[in-house]
């Protein structure tokens, strides 16, 4: 059960990065607290959140004024979710599908590079999960699948700044389920692709990992620009 201050951040987020609450325009503790019937101290803890988003600055004498989407912390799951629940979705699901394929084809390749036995067993146990749960329409299952494989991939990388992307690519995932962009069926051929990712990290083969995750990504952006 989500707390006051959890409710109070899940809604009053969403309507920063939508614009309802406009860049440059202020807020106060006390029209939060009227708005959402919350404490004074709910109020600031929920601000505190979002200043750590650099979606607002609190100033003593005018409030807490929202800032311009260029200054927000763009990469913050939190925002990331938001912006993908707004009605600037397909757009934000480009970039992010770009972003995706600049960074997730080279991340293949160093985990072919770098990853050990076990490793390579892990994400073809993954990848063949995905390939039943896939093939059933078992869409929350194959989900949590596809999210661990993504997320294994770019740890395997050795690339901390690949891996920090971990939680942004979980979001696209889970936004792409949760807002019914996903057909019933996960296609054979991007299953049939992760499976060919996992093969050529397991064995080694850089090259051919990074040209298994360049369709993976190529098919995602196709996907999104027909969204």
């Amino acid at each position: 059960m989500a707390t006051m201050h959890e409710e109070v951040l899940s809604s009053l987020g969403p309507r920063i990065v939508d614009g309802s609450l406009a860049e440059g325009s202020t807020i106060t503790l006390e029209w939060l607290g009227c708005e959402y019937a919350v404490s004074r101290t709910v109020a600031r803890e929920v601000v505190q959140v979002l200043a750590s988003m650099n979606l607002v600055e609190s100033r003593r004498r005018t409030g807490i004024r929202i800032r311009p989407r260029t200054e927000w912390h763009s990469y913050d799951p939190a925002v990331v979710r938001w912006r993908l629940e707004g009605t600037q979705r397909s757009a934000h699901l480009q970039e992010l599908s770009q972003l995706r394929a600049a960074v997730e084809p080279a991340s293949a390749a160093l985990a072919a590079e770098r990853a050990g036995t076990e490793d390579g067993e892990e994400l073809l146990r993954l990848a063949r999960e995905m390939e039943t749960t896939g093939a059933a329409g078992d869409l929350l299952a194959f989900l949590e699948h596809d999210v661990e494989f993504h997320r294994r991939l770019l740890h395997l990388s050795g690339n901390q700044m690949f891996a920090g992307l971990c939680d942004v690519v979980e979001e696209v995932l889970r936004g792409r389920t949760d807002h019914d962009l996903m057909p019933a069926h996960p296609k054979p051929e991007a299953r049939r692709l992760h499976l060919q990712v996992a093969q050529a990290v397991a064995a080694g083969e850089p090259e051919s990992a990074r040209e298994a995750m360049t369709a993976i990504c190529t098919e995602v952006l196709r996907a999104t620009s027909d969204a």
